[in-house]
């Protein structure tokens, strides 16, 4: 085996040295200050790759969600700041930027400051003062969308929303991804931007339309004003593909500064991370099965006393008022438990069971944003008649907003429910793009029994207790719901309702479906008065926007 040459070895140690040296001269006399700032203040130094974190984008493809800017950061050492001139230089930084804080030998890092404020900081040059600009994600459009987007945190990670289901693809792979360095400064100049094994993050473009979630959360917010209450939730759906165009959430919160909120609850969905008991809303699905099992027709008379007895105590209508004879679609309009209670009789608990669970409401949506949950219903499953008697008019039975919304759009799409999806668009760094198809989940109802059941709801709305939902011009129907708020402790509140309002318009051909709810609203004794009239409001909006021409 021929033997190596010593003056090789020689030579690739010189070269070694050479690059560790130039590396060194780059890091602490050309970068020094900027490094020596980033490790003093316990930053992440490879903090830049960020910048290949890919944007999100409204429906429109050019109005920002979610961005990566380089943002201007101010980091102030007051031990690196010559005694002599520690009190002045202080207060002239307090003088430019305000209140410092703490500045008795701690570090502080101001990223809050305007590009003025950098400006003559960096001309300035104080001592223990140290200005660059480091790459951070920015939300421009502040609260809007906020529980659909979630955040970005302190250590690059996605966190709810968006930034969380999507999080690999929105940050793309590192060369740096997994390795641990006793040096991460000498790592981060080893491992250039350009090298072959990064993959930039790719951008999204959502099915959100920008002007319907702006005024979506518009009415939420004057909701919250007007009738007092305590949280609240809009979801816009386009039925004939499972598009969400809009999510609303009150209250909401600002992802730039996600680390100011005391309460983490508020970063939570409540529209696919909460379960409520759906009250009278529910009724139009308990509806389409009786239809579906001919087991009822629209015409079908049923005589209401004003009680129902199934064992157990009694169960009353609305404000105990009994209704006397009525056909189905009265049973509908007039939003009568009892009539629920007949239909449900007839079915029996296993078709019961089975048509829940063909609305999918025994499983997650399958939604592409972080922690959706659901429940198996465990105990409605076991339980007794009463427990499927009042489960027929929404009570005892738990599910999130976005499994009623899928289940309502199915109604407006001829029975066929659609996947719902919040991305429509994934694009790489080179605008390659991957276009994500509407997905057919099943038939839950036949064709026939979804336009029986739309006739019905425009009922409600035309003759029943949907009234203000209407929008001149335009068919629309709905389902109004005042439900009492199940109490944790058992049992349910007196005093605190939950007011909704599902539908869907042009009712013949529907371009989009809405559910809006309101927790506990205290000036409000039904959903008739302050749900229903939101709908209309908005309904009025998207019409007007998307130009559907009347129908009535």
């Amino acid at each position: 085996m021929k033997k190596i040459p010593v003056n090789f070895y020689f030579v690739c140690f010189t070269i070694f040295s050479a690059a560790i040296l130039g590396m060194l001269f780059y890091l602490q006399i050309l970068k020094g200050e900027f490094y020596g700032a980033l490790a003093l203040g316990q930053q992440n130094p490879l903090e830049e790759n960020n910048s290949s974190r890919g944007s999100i984008f409204f429906s429109d493809g050019s109005t920002i969600l979610a961005q990566t800017v380089a943002v201007p950061m101010i980091f102030i050492s007051p031990n690196k700041i010559p005694a002599g001139e520690k009190e002045k230089t202080l207060q002239q930084l307090s003088n430019i930027l305000g209140n410092l804080g703490n500045t008795e030998g701690e570090e502080t890092i101001k990223k809050d400051i305007s590009r003025e404020q950098y400006k003559i900081l960096k001309q300035k040059n104080f001592p223990g003062v140290y200005v660059n600009e480091v790459f951070d994600r920015v939300y421009p459009n502040q609260r809007l969308a906020s529980h659909l987007v979630g955040f970005v945190n302190s250590e690059g990670s996605g966190q709810y929303g968006l930034e969380g289901f999507y999080d690999d693809i929105l940050k793309g792979k590192s060369s740096l991804e997994g390795k641990i360095s006793t040096f991460p400064l000498l790592l981060a100049v080893f491992s250039s931007k350009d090298s072959n094994l990064d993959v930039a993050g790719k951008s999204l473009q959502l099915t959100i339309d920008y002007n319907i979630q702006y005024y979506a959360q518009k009415f939420l917010e004057e909701a919250a004003k007007e009738w007092q209450m305590d949280s609240g939730q809009i979801i816009v759906q386009e039925p004939s593909t499972g598009k969400i165009l809009a999510m609303a959430i009150w209250p909401d919160f600002n992802p730039n500064q996600y680390g100011q909120e005391k309460n983490i609850s508020v970063f939570s969905n409540p529209s696919i991370q909460g379960l409520f008991e759906p009250g009278s809303v529910f009724k139009p699905l308990i509806m389409a099965t009786g239809l579906e099992e001919k087991l009822v027709t629209p015409e079908t008379k049923f005589f209401d006393k004003g009680t129902a007895d199934v064992g157990g105590p009694l169960i009353y209508n609305f404000a105990k008022k009994a209704w006397g004879e009525q056909t189905m679609v009265g049973v509908l309009e007039n939003s009568i438990n009892t009539g629920m209670v007949f239909i449900e009789q007839k079915l029996g608990k296993s078709s019961f069971l089975r048509y829940i669970g063909k609305f999918g409401l025994f499983e997650k949506t399958g939604v592409d944003l972080a922690g959706e949950i659901y429940s198996n219903n465990e105990t409605l499953k076991k339980g007794y008649p009463r427990d499927f008697a009042v489960a027929s008019f929404g009570q005892g039975i738990q599910i999130t907003s976005m499994q009623l919304m899928q289940a309502i759009s199915a109604i407006a799409n001829e029975g066929n429910m659609m996947k719902p999806y919040v991305v429509e668009k994934i694009i790489s760094q080179n605008n390659e793009e991957e276009i994500k198809k509407p997905v057919l989940e099943k038939q839950v109802i036949s064709a026939d029994t979804a336009q029986k059941l739309s006739a019905m709801m425009v009922s409600v709305v035309e003759s029943g207790g949907g009234r203000r939902a209407k929008v001149p011009g335009y068919l629309v129907a709905g389902k109004t719901g005042t439900a009492q708020m199940s109490n944790p402790t058992g049992g349910y509140y007196d005093d605190r309702t939950i007011q909704s309002f599902v539908g869907f318009a042009p009712a013949n051909s529907p371009k989009f479906s809405i559910m809006i709810r309101l927790d506990n609203p205290k000036q409000s004794d039904a959903a008739s008065s302050c749900a229903a009239p939101i709908f209309g409001k908005l309904a009025k909006y998207i019409i007007d926007l998307k130009q559907i021409p009347p129908n009535q």
